[in-house]
């Protein structure tokens, strides 16, 4: 296979895979024009019932437990650990994940998608989640533009109260 031949194969291939990725987010992803809840929380508990501080302090996503949990604006997070809680109640939005916790690559592309918590990095000691392999992959290609989209597009999507 020539260079050419293996570069319009790579360009067609690449084609494909964004079509996958807008073509499922086109149906699991609503535009700025509707409203969403403010926080990505599934029955009021966000990061779905991942321990926010555990991916500053251990590197990796840890299940949080009921016994640590703690409401902040409407929005119940669970811990690991009494250690991680305390932490969190001195200093929430340190915490927190960018975006109300939605995918950060959707809100670069203006939309609004569900996360799996195994899908993250923390740049500038902020705290991005990502829907999937792909969307993680894609969203690791310039994480810093795509932090600029999408910090501009997330304040223009209208906000639903928490429990709306």
């Amino acid at each position: 296979m020539t260079i050419e031949h293996r570069r319009g194969f790579a360009f067609a291939l690449l084609i494909v895979v964004l079509g996958l990725v807008l073509g499922i987010a086109g149906t699991t992803m609503a535009g700025a024009d509707s409203a969403v809840p403010a926080v990505n929380a599934a029955e009021g508990v966000g990061l779905k019932g991942y321990d926010p501080v555990a991916y500053f302090v251990n590197g990796a996503p840890t299940k949080g437990s009921e016994q640590y949990s703690f409401a902040w604006k409407g929005v119940t997070y669970r811990f690991a650990s009494a250690g991680n809680l305390a932490k969190f109640k001195a200093d929430p939005e340190k915490y927190l994940p960018q975006y109300g916790g939605y995918c950060a690559y959707a809100m670069s592309l203006d939309r609004i998608a569900d996360i799996d918590p195994s899908r993250w990095a923390i740049v500038n000691g902020k705290l991005y989640l990502n829907n999937g392999f792909v969307a993680e992959k894609l969203w690791s290609l310039n994480k810093n533009g795509n932090i600029v989209s999408a910090d501009h597009n997330w304040p223009q999507y209208p906000k639903k109260a928490i429990g709306e």
